[in-house]
């Protein structure tokens, strides 16, 4: 038997609803935490003073009281888990562990019982039901009846909202009436607040942001009273979970934050939070409502009857010593500005939000506390609207997301070390090394820092007013439309330069115009021709070289492959390959030791007869293939026509130059047609004779 036990997902029952959490047995104490709140109950060995095992909807589960008169109900364990239980309670808690059935007869007579904090409604010995006292509200008694109303809770889909016990009548032995004694003994141990005797001290009109407005604090032995203008709440400290004191980033205001749960209710709003805001200058003198022999024994020192400090402080030591909970503030975390928080927006609300030691909190609307231990993972993203910001979002295990925005991107690094420092997962791993060379960039804000997505848009904008200017410009647009090689391209689609053209007509000027017109207006954006790098020169095979050798393997492989298609009939050609891959990784050094040898006298060969190639006057020259010297014979004789055909539009001059809009007869067009087609074939003819008598010898062996 170790000294431990822990068992996961053990619920427990809150006021109608289950909470999951772990549950762990040690010698020393037992320890439960909530997985939804992060609360913790520990309990002392030496005060658990019973233990009953019992049925219930969740499978199994346990009971425990302790000699203060707390009750604490575990449920989710397995059959198997009682003897485990059992046996630890015997030999660490010296408590054996009893078994006991429920009621489920269905009866509604039975017998009343308080135990503690409990009231138990027994049929024939056995519990049928149990209510927590804690949860009842409100107590009302009719002649024989009792009515008991409970706290409603938001996370349950149906609540249990009232119970009604009919009592008897009492006998004439009985001196106290049994409605009222029933009664009592339910508002004992019930969560009824009633505002009796004096307050321990009074705090007038704080500021409070939620819920807004100023309000008067009065604290109470066991409630804290909100009395405000509008609204009142009374907040048992039971409630409390857990209170912050945070520093403002202006370094002249202070927080103070108190958790809630269940939270305070206005109307269908739910308040989880209770944030006041005080000024770092603002003093007070402050006098308990008690005597000083009663402060030293209640407080034991945390408080004494008369006190004088800041406001924050005063109103925070008050509430620490009567909730019993720490105070937690913000750690090492500092900015870029050097305040402890960041400045961001959640909800298209802006706030802060604080790094602590074990968990986020943003106030303040609406306020987020998120524990280390229920975050998933976090994410660092680019913001959506600028550069000069990055949103932080954290994906909790429950599936939820909470992204806080608008983050200055100089905090960057700051919170990116606080949550690597933290070892919380995050998602876009990598990114830093990404980011890191931009964290200069958020070092400094600088308007002119390079922005390439903004220099990016420049650029577009830019080309943009070029394409605008070019349709409205009359004849400047074709000289920055038109490159040179574009107007040779120009030329000899319409066999003719337009720039020799000289019309006096005033007609045939505003056509050209017009052209030009819709030629811009065809392309708007200009884009500039990168310079294309220089092609490499392709290495020509020499053809009449000797053969390279043949590598062991090959040589192996062609003597094998018979013997391996004959070993497996049917084999396809790539599994001979992937099985003469493997026999030969399964051969010996000796036996390929043969194989090497050959393949090393085929290189000597080689390299002999290569030698005695080079010394022949062999592989000096490259030798253009067919395909290379048509495609350079046929550009020359491109440029000569091209050149050919300028001069003789020159020489004829403008009389020879036809437009586009010169309509020929029939006979002419067909006799030039029958010219130009006669001209070509003669062309291609004298092309095919060029080649025949520059192709050398060697090439037409070789297509030989």
């Amino acid at each position: 038997m170790g000294d431990t036990l822990e068992f996961n997902e053990i619920y427990q029952e809150v006021k109608g609803s289950w909470n999951d959490g772990r549950l762990r047995f040690s010698k020393q104490n037992v320890v439960y935490k909530s997985s939804k709140t992060g609360k913790v109950d520990s309990i002392p060995a030496g005060e658990l003073n019973h233990a009953q095992w019992r049925r219930v909807c969740l499978g199994h589960g346990i009971k425990l009281s302790t000699s203060s008169g707390h009750v604490y109900k575990y449920d989710g364990f397995r059959d198997t888990d009682f003897e485990k239980i059992s046996e630890f309670f015997k030999a660490n808690y010296k408590v054996e562990v009893t078994e006991k059935d429920a009621c489920v007869k269905g009866w509604n007579w039975g017998t009343a019982k308080f135990s503690g904090p409990l009231l138990s409604f027994d049929v024939n010995d056995n519990t049928a039901f149990e209510i927590p006292l804690s949860n009842v509200s409100q107590c009302a008694t009719g002649k024989n009846e009792v009515t008991l109303e409970f706290h409603q809770n938001d996370d349950t889909e149906v609540s249990l909202m009232e119970v009604r016990f009919y009592v008897p009548p009492a006998t004439a032995d009985d001196r106290q009436d049994p409605v009222e004694a029933f009664a009592a003994n339910v508002l004992s141990k019930a969560d009824v607040i009633q505002a009796t005797g004096d307050a321990v001290c009074i705090f007038k009109e704080l500021q409070c942001l939620t819920p807004r407005g100023r309000y008067d604090i009065r604290i109470y032995p066991t409630f804290l009273h909100l009395h405000g203008k509008t609204f009142d709440y009374k907040i048992p400290y039971t409630t409390v979970l857990r209170l912050f004191l945070l520093p403002h980033k202006d370094q002249r205001q202070m927080f103070f934050v108190i958790s809630l749960d269940p939270p305070i209710k206005q109307g269908q709003t739910r308040y989880h939070f209770l944030i006041l805001l005080f000024s770092k200058e603002e003093d007070i003198n402050l006098t308990l409502n008690m005597s000083e022999e009663d402060v030293e024994r209640r407080f034991e020192g945390k408080l004494s009857k008369n006190m004088s400090g800041s406001l924050y402080e005063m109103v925070s030591r008050v509430m620490k010593a009567l909730v019993n909970r720490k105070i937690t503030v913000p750690g090492n975390f500092q900015g870029h500005s050097g305040a402890q928080c960041i400045t961001c927006s959640y909800k298209a609300s802006s706030g802060l939000l604080y790094p602590l030691e074990r968990g986020f909190i943003y106030v303040h609307k609406p306020p987020v506390h998120l524990r280390f231990e229920e975050i998933s993972c976090v994410n660092f993203a680019r913001g959506t609207t600028t550069t000069r910001s990055f949103d932080f979002e954290i994906e909790t295990k429950q599936g939820n997301q909470y992204t806080f925005s608008s983050i200055e991107r100089e905090e960057y690094g700051k919170l990116f070390d606080f949550v690597n420092a933290k070892k919380l997962n995050i998602k876009n791993r990598g990114f830093k090394e990404g980011m890191k060379g931009n964290i200069n960039e958020y070092s400094d804000s600088d308007e002119d820092q390079h922005d390439a997505y903004l220099e990016r848009m420049k650029a577009e904008g830019k080309i943009r007013e070029e394409g605008n200017d070019s349709d409205e410009s009359d004849g400047g647009s074709d000289e920055s439309f038109n490159p040179g090689e574009e107007d040779e391209e120009i030329a000899e689609e319409y066999d003719s330069n337009a720039s020799a053209s000289d019309s006096s007509d005033e007609e045939g000027d505003s056509d050209d115009e017009s052209a030009k017109k819709k030629k811009a207006k065809k392309v708007k954006v200009v884009k500039e021709k990168k310079e294309r790098k220089p092609r490499k020169e392709k290495k020509h095979k020499d053809t009449g070289g000797p053969k390279r050798p043949m590598s062991a393997y090959m040589l192996w492989l062609n003597a094998s492959r018979e013997r391996i298609k004959s070993e497996n009939p049917g084999i396809s050609i790539t599994e001979i390959s992937k099985k003469a891959g493997e026999m030969w990784r399964q051969l010996t050094k000796d036996e390929k030791e043969e194989w090497e040898t050959k393949a090393g006298e085929a290189k000597r060969q080689y390299e002999k007869a290569k030698k005695e190639y080079k010394e022949s006057g062999g592989g000096s020259t490259s030798t253009p293939s067919k395909k290379e010297s048509r495609k350079s014979g046929g550009k020359k004789d491109e440029k000569k026509r091209k050149s050919a055909g300028g001069d003789k539009e020159k020489d004829r001059g403008n009389d020879s130059f036809k437009s586009k809009e010169f309509i020929e007869t029939s006979e002419d067009s067909s006799d030039s047609d029958h010219k130009s087609k006669s001209k070509r074939k003669k062309q291609d003819s004298d092309e095919e004779e060029e080649e025949a008598a520059s192709t050398p010898a060697s090439s037409e062996e070789d297509s030989d």
